[in-house]
């Protein structure tokens, strides 16, 4: 008679089964992220594939990266099409700068060019780089003595002022890097400039050597972008523009306040420098002042007389979203949604091309699961925007488009931009999101250190002592229509935060290769995370949310409030008892998710993940912010005078702005009815996380 050994046995019984079980969803998450799964050489040659050409948004090369990642989606048998919208674009027709420094000295013509370097791979294609501009600036000529106005804030002009300059008539020459450049441009408006300069400024962005032998920006490296500081097509805000849909006319545009009313232009370092050393006037504040060979900056007005001439033209442009379903198996009605845009100012490498290529490489590994058995419990949905260096056009078109479907059924929205820019890795999410962040970070490897996890390299950078995570509330990418119009979690990873050569010609394969990531180490480690993050919200039974961090986050916000208006009559005491009750309801929750998981019970599953989702859109008002109407959010927005910035409560912070400048009863009344309607909505909140009737 034929007998089994017991390790024969063993192994029999382990085959069975391995065919005739399922395997736990985190089997397949582990494969997900293992070296077997993930392929730094692939990633390397979608970005090369991507950034052969400059593809701004509305060009054919743009249009050609939609088909690659259409075909990429498509042989990964994730069922894909592509969703078009016809938007306002802009583009450059002609610009012109002329300064004339002083009376007896000969003007000086800019040439407003980005120099080709020796042996340039991409020489060839350099001159389909659009001529340096400002997307959505107003066309006109500015002449006028020119003032240098720092960064461009509000409080640079108060110093200004201080100083005892003018800044009525004049153009201002202002550097960037700590707000956006539309706001650079407002700010100026407002103080009463008639045209703006943007540069890059040394101190900043170079170095002693400069790309190609360096990273940093050439001395004619120009950062080109937006200025315009609304969200989505300016001419159909708050609805989709789709075929023959109706649009605002260009003076209903200019009423809305979003695009800027003077010219505008974006110089390079030598350019801004050749003009810093025409300005005269009192000497610039030390902090005002350039890097260390740099001359002296002086505030002005003049002697130097700036010329400024540009002429834009504005065309309706097709634009194309790709967008890639993987449908979910017991809940196919909940939508986890991956994005990242397409378009580039120029070749794109690091913005955006570097998160595209790291889109493509989680589609591969999850065709690869797909492969051996692996079906998402949620449908994950693959998103490449277009047009978002516009003003977040795709992904606000979409967004719009398919609102009420999205207000239902998003469980989150999980961007990536640049995914790889230089630096150490950084998340910024809304605050439920941030305990699966880091739990995700803690199982991936660090990719410049094999012997940790990007978790504890993240922690080191913090100096060892807390994980510190940023928030969603600024418009600097395509999370703002999902978190800041109809309130869906959201989540935004890189390495790095900024890099030199940032919206110039230089970001390119060849930049990317030699100084950001050269062996695409980091590309794979940012697809690892964000992919395993993307599994969990699809595969695990209850969604890994944590609102115990939201109220934590909520208390410390009104804690910084009660600092800046602690004198004004103020009473916080709704704001903080709305933040208990929310305390309150996440702890509840978590003693549901435990009665839940000891029953088994799906109608209470399904329940219970439902407020999980829904709390966050309760966060939102349908009024909006009072004179930000698209933002519905009244935790998160972006900052009144910088896009880019990301204010708490930002209701609050408008109207307080207001009555530091009015200092009337009745502004500092409006200030307290912000308070409430925070108030309220943080109660509705905690209605909603706890799930019970009044």
């Amino acid at each position: 008679m034929f007998k089994l050994s017991i390790y024969s046995f063993i192994a029999l019984a382990t085959l069975t089964f391995i065919f005739l079980t399922t395997p736990p969803k985190s089997y397949y998450h582990s494969l997900f992220i293992s070296d077997t799964f993930s392929d730094n050489s692939s990633i390397a040659n979608h970005l090369y594939t991507l950034t052969k050409r400059p593809h701004v948004a509305g060009s054919q090369a743009n249009a050609e990266a939609a088909t690659y990642v259409l075909s990429i989606f498509t042989s990964c048998n994730i069922p894909s099409h592509v969703t078009s919208y016809d938007v306002a674009l802009t583009y450059p027709v002609s610009r012109s700068l002329i300064l004339t420094p002083s009376t007896s000295e000969k003007p000086i013509k800019f040439g407003l060019s980005q120099e080709i370097y020796d042996d340039d791979p991409y020489a060839d294609v350099a001159n389909e780089v659009l001529p340096t501009f400002h997307a959505y600036a107003r066309s006109g000529t500015a002449t006028g003595p020119v003032v240098y106005a720092n960064y461009g804030r509000v409080e640079d002009y108060a110093t200004l002022r201080e100083m005892g300059v003018n800044v009525s008539n004049t153009v201002v020459l202002a550097r960037y890097g700590e707000i956006f450049r539309g706001d650079i441009v407002h700010n100026a408006y407002a103080a009463g400039a008639i045209g703006v300069l943007t540069f890059t400024d040394k101190k900043d962005y170079g170095g002693g050597k400069w790309f190609p032998d360096d990273k940093w920006m050439p001395p004619s490296g120009v950062q080109v972008g937006l200025v315009y500081d609304g969200t989505g097509d300016p001419t159909t805000p708050g609805w989709p523009s789709t075929g023959e849909c109706e649009r605002l006319s260009n003076e209903e545009v200019d009423n809305e306040g979003n695009v800027p009313l003077i010219p505008s232009l974006p110089i390079s370092w030598a350019d801004g420098d050749a003009i810093i050393r025409t300005i005269g006037g009192k000497i610039a504040n030390v902090d005002w002042q350039g890097g260390k060979d740099s001359h002296i900056y002086r505030v002005g007005p003049g002697p130097a007389i700036a010329n400024l001439s540009y002429e834009g033209q504005q065309v309706i442009s097709t634009i194309q979203n790709v967008i890639g379903v993987i449908e979910g198996k017991e809940e196919p009605d909940r939508f986890v949604i991956l994005g990242n845009h397409r378009d580039a100012w120029t070749f794109g490498a690091v913005d955006p091309n570097s998160g595209t290529a790291a889109l493509l490489e989680i589609a591969q590994r999850l065709e690869k699961l797909q492969k051996i058995g692996w079906r998402p419990r949620r449908t994950i949905v693959l998103c490449n925007w277009d047009a978002e260096e516009y003003g977040l056009i795709g992904s606000t078109e979409w967004v719009e488009e398919n609102r009420e479907m999205l207000a239902a059924r998003a469980v989150a929205y999980l961007n990536v931009d640049c995914a790889v820019q230089g630096g150490p890795f950084r998340a910024s999410a809304t605050p439920q999101l941030d305990e699966i962040i880091m739990q995700a970070a803690q199982q991936v490897q660090d990719p410049d250190n094999s012997s940790q996890t990007i978790y504890q390299s993240w922690l080191a950078s913090g100096n060892n002592t807390t994980i510190k995570l940023g928030r969603l509330g600024g418009a600097g990418s395509d999370y703002a229509a999902f978190v800041q119009h109809i309130g869906t979690p959201a989540l935004d990873l890189s390495f790095g935060q900024g890099f030199p050569v940032y919206h110039s010609m230089y970001d390119d394969f060849f930049w990317m290769k030699k100084f950001g990531d050269p062996m695409f180490h980091r590309h794979v480690a940012v697809a690892s995370i964000w992919g395993l993050v993307a599994l969990r919200l699809a595969d695990d039974e209850v969604l890994p949310f944590n609102y115990q961090s939201y109220a934590s986050e909520l208390q410390k916000s009104a804690e910084y409030l009660e600092a800046e208006i602690s004198e004004k009559g103020i009473s916080l005491v709704p704001l903080y008892a709305s933040i208990e009750k929310l305390k309150k309801a996440a702890t509840s929750i978590k003693d549901d998710i435990k009665t839940l998981k000891a029953k088994r019970s799906r109608a209470s599953l399904r329940e219970l993940n439902d407020r999980l989702i829904m709390t966050e859109r309760a966060f939102t008002e349908r009024d909006g912010l009072s004179s930000r109407t698209w933002y519905k959010h009244l935790i998160y927005a972006p900052a009144r005078h910088n896009d880019y910035g990301s204010n708490s409560f930002p209701g609050v912070s408008d109207a307080i702005e207001r009555a530091q400048s009015l200092n009337s009863a009745d502004s500092w009344r409006s200030v307290q009815h912000e308070v409430w309607r925070v108030a309220r909505a943080i109660t509705q909140a905690s209605l909603v996380l706890t799930g019970r009737l009044t």
